[in-house]
């Protein structure tokens, strides 16, 4: 992303990517930070959006009533004034866990910014608006994309800082497996789960920590998959298994959960749940083993189906245009 000129634009359309949640780094907080997470932004997968300069007040898509109340508290923090026309092509599904919140807060910041402008700042958006209070992976997709490490939060932080930036390998591929019927745990039940939730074990965040730094990084840039896929199923196990009392087992979905077991005896790699789900997902080397893997999971649909979609990963942020 790049700032706009200082001149008022007359139409602004921002694409902003979805990303996966891959796992907690420390859920224990023994060092003075905590959470702390691993994610990947997706192509393809994403929310889309053009704001314009209008009469009154409208706006028109999914998930619309979410972006009016953006676009007041984002008026209200940086003192804009006047009307828009907001008009939602694509949304990124919401409370699945791909972060749907976050990208259609920044996507409606950025968007009025640039109408207005003013200079980007997605980090401080997030915060004004709300956004990033565990996890500030979604903040980094929406900045650079790609394979991104968050610092999670310690006493002082107001958005988690990012620490680790790399490229996905081009070839490789997420196979993404959506419940349209369920919903992860979201808002004040995410807020009542941790409270309820047993501490964490500082062994295992070590652990989890280890995998991150020593195995699933390097293997990204060493374009090993099969390395990388047993790092993030590990990870995934762990953290699925501390969450399963809230969420009923390892995945929110059992429909999601018992295709990615049947991907995973396949050959599939990294098979996990992004956040409280239920959107589940698994990575294959090819564009054409994702999608033979993808139609074993669809030929396994009986009664209420999955939507299950093959993405490639966004090693860039989101895209800004202005007419």
């Amino acid at each position: 992303m790049s700032n706009p000129e200082p001149l008022n634009a007359t139409r602004v359309t921002v694409r902003a990517p979805a990303r996966l949640h891959l796992g907690f780094l420390d859920l224990n907080g023994g060092l003075g930070r905590r959470f702390g997470s691993i994610g990947l932004a997706l192509d393809g997968l994403g929310t889309r959006l053009t704001v314009r300069s209008a009469p009154r007040m409208h706006v028109e898509g999914p998930d619309a009533e979410r972006a009016q109340a953006y676009i007041a508290a984002t008026q209200r923090a940086l003192s804009l004034h006047g009307s828009y026309r907001a008009t939602i092509e694509t949304a990124v599904p919401a409370h699945a866990g791909l972060g749907s919140g976050t990208q259609m807060a920044l996507a409606v910041a950025a968007g009025l910014r640039w109408l207005h402008g003013l200079p980007l700042d997605p980090a401080g958006d997030a915060v004004r608006l709300g956004r990033g209070q565990r996890s500030g992976i979604g903040i980094a997709a929406f900045q650079v994309g790609g394979l991104v490490v968050d610092g999670g939060r310690g006493a002082d932080t107001q958005a988690p800082p990012l620490i680790s930036r790399i490229a996905f390998p081009e070839s490789w591929r997420a196979i993404v497996l959506l419940d349209p019927a369920r919903q992860g745990v979201h808002g004040g039940e995410e807020t009542a789960a941790f409270a309820q939730l047993p501490e964490f074990s500082g062994k295992a965040a070590a652990h989890l920590c280890r995998l991150v730094l020593m195995q699933v990084l390097p293997a990204v840039a060493e374009q090993n998959i099969a390395v990388f896929g047993a790092g993030i199923r590990e990870i995934q196990a762990v953290i699925g298994d501390y969450f399963a009392p809230v969420q009923g087992a390892r995945f929110t979905s059992p429909e999601v959960g018992a295709v990615l077991a049947h991907l995973d005896a396949q050959g599939a790699h990294g098979i996990g749940q992004s956040s409280w789900g239920p959107t589940g997902f698994a990575f294959a080397a090819s564009s054409q083993e994702a999608e033979r893997l993808a139609a074993l999971a669809r030929a396994l649909q009986t009664g209420r189906a999955l939507d299950i979609r093959v993405c490639a990963a966004l090693n860039r942020g989101a895209e800004i245009t202005a007419e």
